[in-house]
């Protein structure tokens, strides 16, 4: 994560700097499911990853798999998924471990539509909670970030207005009653 941006006050004529250096940089990857299930409050499931040493910088297909393995242990039943078009999201490996679990069923968003993501919410909020704060070093914003989300995981009104701002129903559709009419005809002789 590059530090966050973010508005103070400061004496007139004299700008607030925060000086951040940016050479050398490690950084933590993570991912996170926003999951709702009828009648339960909704859930953030989060998944993290240390520093990559000799290996890609952000999460490959096993670390979603792990996520989404999370994730059905967690809630306990099949899993509709919606995601973006990441392409590791959308790659070859990830249809085939995709097609071996039998209970996902997996909708992509159209290709750029940030807007019907909720967990980009989570990403926007947690970084307007960051805003103007220095850290010393990885394992400092580390466990910020972590403790900045558990805090996230433990609102599910917060959860359930990122949800709504998508404007999205992830609600399962209600049976309709059956309605049944009686008409009568009637014939004329003629």
């Amino acid at each position: 994560m590059r530090p966050p941006k973010g508005r103070t006050w400061g004496r007139r004529g004299h700008t607030p700097v925060v000086r951040v250096t940016a050479a050398g940089t490690k950084r933590v990857s993570m991912a996170a499911l926003i999951c709702t299930k009828a009648g339960h409050r909704p859930r953030l499931i989060r998944l993290d990853r240390g520093p990559a040493k000799g290996r890609r910088k952000g999460f490959a297909e096993t670390d979603y798999t792990r996520l989404l393995d999370a994730a059905h242990q967690q809630l306990g039943g099949p899993i509709v998924l919606v995601w973006d078009n990441l392409n590791t999201h959308v790659s070859r490996t990830m249809r085939e471990l995709i097609a071996a679990r039998l209970r996902l069923t997996v909708y992509q968003l159209p290709p750029y539509a940030p807007e019907l993501n909720p967990v980009e919410g989570v990403w926007s909020h947690l970084k307007r909670s960051l805003a103007n704060l220095t850290k010393h070093g990885l394992g400092q914003l580390t466990a910020l970030v972590k403790t900045r989300l558990k805090r996230m995981q433990y609102r599910p009104r917060l959860i359930d207005g990122l949800i709504a701002k998508t404007g999205l129903d992830f609600q399962p559709p209600q049976p309709q009653p059956l309605k049944i009419s009686n008409t009568e005809t009637e014939s004329t002789g003629g």
